[in-house]
């Protein structure tokens, strides 16, 4: 079939119909041409870190942290639906993510750095826990005192201004009957309030939590909150726990007569199945409610687990934490399968359920991560590239034309014509491998047009060779191709294996650049030695033996 010069032409059609479809599909998919790169669309590019506030982690440890992080975050972002994400460790303790096209830079760091941890646990009675409070505010008091109580913000009576001195000041004394009257009611409300002050002293937590309209929660004011974290922060605090239990914060922000609180919910301290069973998870809204739900499903294993669980505790609330804070408690009011779901509360939208549910399905991060590095590359940076790349590029080509047809003349226009065959074979190849353009890539295809040109012009001149020897015309193309063969072969077999090593060893762009230049290689060997010999044999073609050739 390649003997024939119609076997030929039908071969050149063929590799540029399918050439021209991978351009076309990949248009049609994707809405571009080729993918370009960071350099060339702007995006993302952020270092990440695990956090290790204790500096209790060795290198190998935080090493095989990073690479669990990487495994998780490459899922999500994969889902995300970021095309060819750069994501790879830098050293032992660092990972590079760069995120090309990225729209909102804030969604993308919160699925990044999301831990996504999700546990189940059965809301307590909070009954210990209240028996537990004195414990936990002798604690407080004992370890901070009186006076870092008060530098808290919490009111702390003055023990010099005891009940005698504000039923009988001075200003009683000095004022007539109906004054003194109701100067002592006065007073004897000061006297109420800071004697409230001062038992609030001695109870600086359990005077912050209100008792919650549902069992085993209590309230707290949303002014409080900070207080009452820093008190639970204390080892003190949490020793005096009731055994086996631990509180969690509920997510969302509850009003109550004009006051807006958070609900602290005394929890089981071992939840009983976590989002290792997990199998999918899906975003919705409820039919109800009109609020965004996120729905799961576990696996067989945990289906079983959850279902035995929930059996065991009907009537009671099932609280589902999401990276410490508890998103929702229903009631368990009957057994519950491998199904469940997520309120994120209203008003919440429906995206954030998404990007959940999205965090859900690639699992939770073995540890906090930390953005050491961030970087945005603006699309106005990656659009003056293109346009300094495309103008390069039209410079360049329109310049090796005019050289090629001024030096060899109809040999050149076929040149020409095989060099237009190899631009589109390049771009199919692009295009087919869903190859990412960057800037070192254009630099990869314009060095490879360069050795596609060299290569015609080595044909050129062994062709110019054999006719000065004398030969025929279609001897004088065949010899010239023949010894010009081992020439190319060598150039472009060096510069291929050279583009295989930077492939295999570099990283972002410097892969770019290989991946171009190796698949322009591959075009110019078959543009040169198999699309000009067919054009050269469909003009000589046209030619009679002893008419003269333009070369």
């Amino acid at each position: 079939m390649f003997k024939t010069l119609r076997g030929r032409l039908i071969t050149v059609a063929f590799v540029i119909a399918v050439a021209g479809w991978q351009l076309y599909a990949h248009k049609t998919e994707t809405g571009d041409w080729l993918k370009l790169g960071l350099d060339l669309q702007g995006g993302m590019h952020l270092v990440l870190e695990v956090d290790d506030p204790d500096g209790t982690m060795t290198t190998d440890a935080k090493s095989d942290m990073i690479d669990r992080v990487e495994r998780i975050i490459r899922n999500r972002i994969d889902e995300f639906g970021v095309s060819e994400p750069l994501i790879q460790k830098q050293g032992r303790e660092r990972l590079i993510v760069e995120l090309a096209g990225v729209q909102d830079e804030e969604q993308a760091k919160g699925i990044i750095q999301s831990e996504a941890f999700l546990e189940f646990s059965l809301v307590l009675p909070s009954a210990d826990f209240e028996n537990a409070l004195s414990r936990m505010d002798r604690a407080i008091v004992t370890t901070l005192g009186i006076d870092s109580i008060r530098a808290l913000g919490r009111d702390v009576v003055d023990d010099n201004n005891d009940l005698t001195d504000l039923l009988f000041s001075d200003a009683v004394d000095n004022v007539g009957p109906d004054s003194a009257s109701a100067a002592a009611d006065s007073a004897a409300a000061a006297v109420a309030d800071s004697v409230e002050s001062a038992a609030n002293a001695l109870r600086p937590f359990s005077s912050l939590l209100l008792i919650g309209d549902i069992e085993g929660t209590f309230l707290v004011s949303a002014v409080d909150r900070p207080i009452a974290e820093h008190f639970l922060d204390m080892s003190e605090v949490q020793r005096a726990f009731p055994r086996d239990q631990i509180v969690r914060w509920g997510s969302d922000l509850e009003a109550f007569a004009a006051t807006n609180y958070y609900r602290l919910y005394v929890l089981q301290e071992d939840s009983f199945l976590t989002g290792e069973d997990l199998e999918d998870a899906t975003a919705g809204r409820d039919q109800q409610f009109n609020q965004s739900q996120v729905q799961f499903q576990f696996s067989r294993a945990g289906g079983r687990q959850f279902s035995r669980f929930s059996g065991a505790n009907v009537g009671n609330y099932l609280a589902i934490v999401l990276d410490n804070e508890v998103m929702s408690a229903p009631v368990i009011r009957d057994r519950i399968g491998a199904r469940g779901q997520i309120d994120m509360g209203q008003g919440t939208p429906l995206e954030e359920a998404r990007d959940l549910a999205l965090v859900l399905r690639a699992g939770a991060l073995p540890a906090r991560v930390s953005i050491i590095e961030e970087r945005t590359v603006g699309p106005s940076l990656g659009q003056d590239s293109i346009d300094q790349g495309r103008i390069a590029g039209m410079v360049g080509i329109a310049f090796v034309i005019l050289v090629m047809i001024g030096y060899y003349g109809i040999a050149g226009m076929l040149a020409v014509g095989a060099l237009g065959v190899y631009l589109i074979l390049v771009l199919g190849g692009l295009a087919s491998l869903n190859a990412v353009l960057t800037v070192p890539g254009i630099a990869g295809l314009i060095l490879s047009i360069g050795m596609a040109v060299d290569a015609n012009v080595l044909i050129f001149e062994r062709i110019r060779e054999e006719l000065a020897l004398g030969r025929a015309n279609r001897t004088a193309v065949d010899e010239g191709f023949q010894h010009a063969l081992s020439a190319i072969v060598d150039a472009n077999i060096t510069t291929l294996i050279t583009a295989l090593i930077l492939y295999t060893f570099g990283t972002g762009p410097v892969q770019g650049f290989a991946v171009t230049l190796g698949i322009g290689i591959v075009a110019s060997f078959f543009s040169a030695l198999f699309v000009t010999r067919s054009f050269f044999l469909a003009y000589l073609s046209t030619k009679k033996p002893s008419d003269p050739i333009s070369i």
